[in-house]
């Protein structure tokens, strides 16, 4: 884990003006890393430029208060909401992560490029593309 920490991969600004306990335990941690290591590092280093988290962990009641999937990969700590700054800058990191031949289980860009969800998943890299 080179640029990015689990302490801002488990940050989520709703949890705290919820007062919602998001704190990863062993298994999320293990999967963030995991994350970290063969998408989002190799994704930075070659972006050339910070990206921000805007979304990692998410316990349950988080994920329901942002009404998040069911079946989220953000339970498990194996997915990231991620932004370069803008729609351009988002759209750009979409199509590195493909062109670079990144394992991930989804790659789904959010809201015309708002922002793109990345997740990772050793036992099941289908590579699934989508845009919602």
């Amino acid at each position: 884990m080179k640029y990015f920490t689990i302490a801002e991969l488990c940050h989520s600004d709703t949890a705290n003006k919820y007062l919602i306990d998001n704190r990863c335990k062993k298994e999320h941690v293990e999967n963030l890393t995991a994350l970290v290591n063969n998408v989002l590092d190799p994704l930075r280093e070659a972006y050339g430029k910070p990206i921000t988290v805007n979304s990692g962990f998410r316990c349950l009641a988080l994920n329901k208060r942002v009404k998040g999937a069911s079946n989220s990969d953000h339970l498990r700590g194996m997915a990231a909401d991620i932004s370069g700054g803008n729609q351009k800058e988002n759209r750009r990191l979409f199509y590195l992560i493909q062109e670079l031949g990144l394992p991930f289980k989804q790659l789904i860009d959010e809201k015309g490029f708002a922002w793109v969800h990345v997740s990772y998943d050793a036992n099941d890299l289908k590579k699934q593309i989508l845009a919602l």
